[in-house]
């Protein structure tokens, strides 16, 4: 039996431009498959392009390929509105109009509605759209470390909501932890260093390279954000372990995770201008972080950038750990976890490999779309 699995994307940053990219490119294999995945709307932060009639009709290749090319020049949607190919509409009317499509689709054919923002506006839309018997990925984190009633409104809905690629982009974290869980196997402790960059500059300095030239030079190849602090204040981090937790049924906010930033508050993006962080700010904290590097190797032990979680417990931070680990033999900007459960009290479970990057991430998003396949399938 076919399945017919209609689509609406909101977001068009390098995530969601090669999610409808890969969905172009494997038309043949997912013919074979008995799958169709039928793109009818897709929205950006000022707004939405959807067909007439979600229905019958979709967005084609070509159309797809196009806006994708319009996108990544740094343009809006809206310059490609006047193709003739399908609807507009901006502002407060874009929000209406996912609503319009989820009501329409919801009960008839279905919907999945794929998050691959980095918006919070998203949040009550997700929530919305699941009561109408939508389905929902999420490569956004936003939505799933809101406030808990949020949450729990959005993972109520278990058989149609996937969110794999929030943690880990394309590797199977968030699908290996709920079958420990569901195997009666209970999870005691979860270590890992889930961001790609800070893995990196760890795993850099123990050789006696200065901080601050890592982290400049992780910047020139591309692993920071245009802003390193927006890594180093290891706020992504703590949203990944506050999913994690939650996940593993830690009723706990944002503001419960004890986080370790890298620079202190007076370096901040609001007190202190980014050429100054670079070049004054980075290298006054060189010192401290070899001090702590040789005060690691003394005990035998590397340092690296994680979240635990255990009982009560969860943090992100530097933390000491053994040079013979997974965790301590990480080098470059691999994610790795370690799961610590009953089955694997003594030896954890591992997963490990690249944990960021578009094409990553929008491998984790397809597979979530077509792992509620059987959804449609009617």
């Amino acid at each position: 039996m076919a399945a017919n699995i209609p689509l609406l994307l909101m977001g068009c940053g390098g995530v969601g431009r090669q999610l409808l990219h890969n969905i172009v490119s494997c038309r043949n294999l997912h013919s074979k498959q008995g799958l169709r995945l039928r793109v009818v709307g897709v929205c950006d932060s000022k707004c939405i392009l959807v067909k007439p009639d979600v229905l019958l009709s979709e967005l084609n290749d070509d159309f797809l390929l196009q806006l994708c090319k319009i996108k990544s020049s740094g343009s809006s949607l809206q310059e490609i509105a006047n193709s003739g190919e399908c609807q507009v509409f901006s502002g407060q009317e874009t929000e209406k109009k996912v609503m319009d499509v989820a009501r329409i689709l919801g009960k008839s054919s279905g919907l999945v509605v794929v998050d691959c923002s980095a918006s919070s506006e998203t949040i009550s839309l997700l929530s919305q759209v699941v009561n109408l018997y939508c389905c929902v990925v999420i490569a956004n984190k936003k939505p799933l470390t809101s406030s808990l009633e949020y949450y729990d409104k959005l993972v109520s809905r278990t058989r149609r909501i996937r969110y794999e690629s929030t943690v880990g982009a394309g590797l199977p974290v968030i699908s290996t932890i709920n079958r420990i869980i569901s195997s009666g196997d209970p999870i005691f402790r979860i270590m890992g260093s889930l961001s790609g960059t800070l893995g990196y500059v760890m795993s850099q300095v123990e050789g006696g390279r200065p901080f601050s030239q890592v982290v400049n030079n992780a910047k020139s190849l591309g692993y920071t954000e245009p802003d390193p602090r927006d890594d180093l204040s290891g706020t992504d981090v703590a949203r990944k372990a506050l999913i994690l937790a939650r996940l593993l049924g830690h009723r706990i906010n944002m503001d419960n995770i004890k986080v370790e930033s890298l620079y202190p508050v007076e370096m901040g993006p609001d007190v202190m201008l980014l050429e100054e962080f670079l070049v004054n700010g980075l290298p006054s904290l060189d010192k401290d972080i070899q001090k702590r590097i040789d005060s690691a190797a003394s005990n035998g032990n590397v340092l690296r950038y994680v979240c635990l979680i255990e009982e009560s417990r969860c943090e992100v931070g530097v933390q000491e750990v053994s040079k013979d680990s997974a965790l301590g033999r990480l080098k470059g900007s691999d994610n790795v976890l370690e799961i610590y459960s009953r089955c694997y009290s003594e030896q954890p479970l591992v997963i490990q490999g690249a944990g960021a990057g578009n094409d990553t991430t929008a491998a984790g998003v397809l597979s979530d779309i077509l792992d509620l396949q059987d959804l449609f399938r009617h």
